[in-house]
């Protein structure tokens, strides 16, 4: 176990179980149609394509990266588009991957600019969703496991741009962002 980390949350293999399983339901959803996956970058990347992979469909893959964190633990409540898709949405199937509903304010902003492009279906896809912070009525379509409210990290999920590679979902020690925290004030 990583010395910055409490504990393990979720281990790889239950993640790699439950990311099968929402594959299966997203394609039975799916069936005989071809939908567009738009992975919301960076956070989401491994469980993008790990998910990607396990769907039985004709799947197209795009990006976007968004801001509303910057560098430090809690959301600005602006978001900033990045890297906007690369094709027109209109008329298609659209799912849209994020690895943690939290406020909910980035993917309700998300949710909102993709409808005004007018795709045929528009649905969100996270690995995880924490409940106790959401701020909006926003809720995922696909949600993988819900979890406490804690600093997550892990299987894509970072703090400052650092434990992305750790193969679990982990709780981060606090002292870890609170003294990054208390050093930029």
């Amino acid at each position: 176990m990583h010395p910055d980390v409490i504990r393990v949350l979720l281990t790889k293999e239950e993640i790699a179980a439950r990311v099968k399983e929402m594959a299966a339901e997203i394609t039975r959803d799916y069936q005989g149609k071809s939908v567009l996956m738009i992975c919301i970058l960076r956070g989401a990347v491994l469980f993008f394509a790990d998910i990607a992979r396990a769907i039985d469909l004709d799947v197209r893959l795009d990006f976007m990266a968004v801001s509303s964190y910057g560098a430090g633990v809690s959301t600005s409540g602006e978001v900033r588009i990045i890297k906007d898709v690369s094709q027109p949405i209109e008329g298609l199937d659209v799912i849209l991957v994020e690895d943690i509903i939290d406020t909910g304010h980035t993917l309700q902003y998300l949710k909102r600019l993709l409808n005004n492009r007018n795709p045929a279906s528009l649905k969100i896809c996270s690995l995880l969703d924490k409940p106790d912070r959401r701020e909006t009525e926003l809720e995922g379509d696909y949600v993988g496991f819900r979890v406490p409210n804690e600093f997550v990290v892990g299987y894509g999920l970072d703090y400052a741009e650092k434990y992305r590679n750790l193969p679990d979902v982990c709780i981060l020690k606090p002292e870890i962002y609170l003294s990054a925290k208390n050093k930029k004030c």
